[in-house]
């Protein structure tokens, strides 16, 4: 017993999918040991971590002038690399506890992601107490947690859509065939449905109250019985608290203008598809992942726009640490960056 204690504390290979919204981590052997919100706490006047996760999105809109609440990763991406240390220690600490040896980790990026955010990324990792840090492209993790064989050379089709950045990927082979990326997200449907009701109503509502409109009401494919749910703001011209009663209808045209934007990127890795592989995609579909997938009606519109069957994965939030969880096993030998896909992971 006491030398299993003892190899079990040596050290630990993890997998982080670091997102703008929520942070999850895998540990080998383990599977999902953590999951909560990208959300810092810091005291201002002292540069102090305060909370980080789920006790710090607790303190969105709430804190007084000296705490503030922040997201430290911005469409993907780093974009306060202090604050980002200082959560990816939180975090690995929480996972891995005291090990003699310090874990290799394995980090999900965004697909397109710049060698200066590459680089700011591996960087942070090492500081946050990494031996060895590689980097996966979320589409390819996403399709390996979603349990499709991108090495065979059939063509698959992966939607990621996250809090920050939503990825479109074509894959056959292991590699990726062609992609686009654009930095829209769960975030940019809260802040659309924010400013509608800003522009209809009049009426200023908090980040965490749209996210909440979004994921009780939230529709961009009308459904037969509408959903309602009343929102309490405060008023523009009054300065003072405020009701309105919002159907899922409205969502429609508050989240148009988002939506718009991830069908025309799916649409545009369409058209720069080789036939071939968009024959394969024609038979097998279309894999949405993320937690935008989930928002009502999304898949339903995309199949209707692109007439490709489209589904969304068993567990779309846990995708894409469950596929880089899965490459775990094979870092050894591997250098760090970039990962490649073993010919013997399916």
């Amino acid at each position: 017993m006491l030398e299993k204690l003892k190899l079990d504390n040596l050290s630990r290979d993890i997998a982080i999918d670091f997102g703008t919204a929520s942070v999850l981590v895998y540990v080998a052997g383990k599977g999902i040991v953590l999951k909560e919100p990208s959300v810092v706490a810091i005291d201002v006047s002292t540069d102090r971590v305060v909370k980080v996760g789920q006790d710090a999105m607790e303190m969105l809109g709430r804190t007084p002038e000296h705490i503030q609440a922040i997201r430290p990763m911005k469409d993907g991406v780093v974009s306060q690399y202090e604050v980002t240390l200082q959560m990816l220690k939180y975090f690995i600490r929480r996972a891995c506890g005291r090990l003699w040896i310090p874990p290799r980790v394995m980090i999900c990026v965004p697909t397109g992601i710049t060698e200066v955010e590459m680089r700011a990324i591996m960087d942070a990792s090492r500081e946050a107490g990494a031996r060895r840090t590689y980097l996966i492209e979320e589409p390819r993790a996403a399709a390996l947690g979603a349990g499709l064989d991108i090495r065979s050379p059939v063509g698959s089709m992966v939607v990621n859509i996250g809090g920050g950045v939503s990825n479109v990927a074509v894959m056959s082979m292991g590699g990726v065939v062609v992609s686009d990326s654009i930095r829209i997200g769960g975030d940019k449907f809260d802040e659309a449905i924010a400013n509608y009701v800003r522009r209809r109503y009049n009426i200023l509502i908090g980040e965490r109250t749209a996210e909440d409109i979004k994921i009780r009401i939230g529709e961009v494919y009308e459904h037969r019985k509408p959903r309602y749910m009343r929102v309490c703001g405060r008023s523009l011209s009054e300065g003072l608290p405020q009701e309105v009663l919002l159907t899922s209808k409205e969502m429609i045209e508050a989240l148009a203008e988002p939506i718009t934007a991830i069908i025309d990127s799916i649409c545009t890795v369409i058209e720069q598809t080789p036939p071939e592989l968009v024959g394969d995609i024609l038979q097998s579909g279309m894999m949405m992942t993320g937690g935008g997938s989930l928002l009502c009606g999304l898949d339903r519109l995309i199949e209707r726009v692109t007439n490709i069957p489209t589904y969304v994965a068993k567990k779309p939030i846990s995708s894409i640490v469950l596929g880089a969880g899965s490459l775990l096993p094979y870092l050894n030998g591997m250098p760090e960056g970039m990962v490649t896909i073993p010919s013997r992971v399916r």
